[in-house]
């Protein structure tokens, strides 16, 4: 596969000269175009940091990060908002759906912010109600409506104009076992079916368990990485728990 983001030697400091926190420490690694990436570490470690770096809306302090041949580490403040809106899509722990419209309308207002036919929104709201299963619910209102379901209708917001990468923050974090086991199955086939490359920070080794690959970070630096490979969920999901109980990170229950 060909490789999407290159991260390279990335550092990001806080504070003044007098009192820094290096959240992170020349982390350098790459996701290809198709994957499943899951971000781990213990609180503190910088995994959400380092989202927000990729996600655009925090800046290196130093170092570069490539998507494509864009760095948007070099690119001024406007372009970066346009950048973020024709190539990132985001699942949020809190949904962040708008509770005065529908949720056919909260998938529509994204494709009608990037000014697309009526038609097209249309046809492509309807399909991505149909492959997340939350077609007969379209014309509730979030609050009508469970916090497994309010989850898929924020990936079909963060699919539905085409991303070349889904960032999710801690997607499963608000959300009960079996709709978390849901939602994880939801992100498996839209890699899968979908090719839509995932870069997932959680803290919850269930979760991460669905991912091809994870990061682990500590102190700000990649600690760790395990590939799944034809490893079965079940020994992936052990695997994980090893590493996580050397780096002090969370676990989660065995589900």
């Amino acid at each position: 596969m060909k490789d999407y983001i290159r991260v390279c030697d990335v550092e990001k400091y806080y504070g003044n000269a007098s009192n820094v926190t290096k959240a992170i420490d020349r982390v350098s690694f790459t996701v290809a175009q198709g994957e499943f990436v899951g971000v781990m570490g213990a609180s503190g470690s910088g995994k959400t940091t380092l989202l927000n770096i990729l996600s655009t809306i925090d800046r290196v302090t130093a170092g570069h990060i490539w998507y494509g041949d864009t760095d948007i580490a070099e690119m001024r403040e406007n372009d970066l908002a346009e950048f973020r809106k024709e190539n990132l899509g985001f699942v949020f722990q809190d949904y962040n759906l708008l509770d005065t419209l529908t949720i056919e309308e909260n998938i529509i207002l994204a494709m009608t912010l990037h000014g697309a036919p009526k038609r097209k929104i249309q046809e492509r709201c309807r399909e991505m109600l149909m492959l997340l299963g939350i077609e007969d619910i379209r014309d509730k209102f979030p609050y009508q409506v469970s916090g497994g379901q309010k989850q898929r209708c924020a990936c079909a917001r963060a699919l539905v104009n085409g991303p070349r990468l889904i960032l999710a923050d801690e997607p499963t974090g608000a959300l009960d076992s079996r709709s978390a086991q849901t939602l994880l199955e939801t992100f498996t086939d839209m890699n899968r079916k979908m090719q839509a490359t995932i870069l997932m920070v959680t803290h919850d080794a269930f979760s991460a368990s669905y991912c091809s690959r994870i990061l682990f970070l500590k102190d700000g630096r990649i600690f760790h990485e395990l590939v799944r490979g034809s490893r079965n969920r079940r020994d992936f999901l052990n695997e994980i728990l090893d590493v996580l109980a050397l780096t002090g990170g969370e676990a989660s229950d065995v589900r």
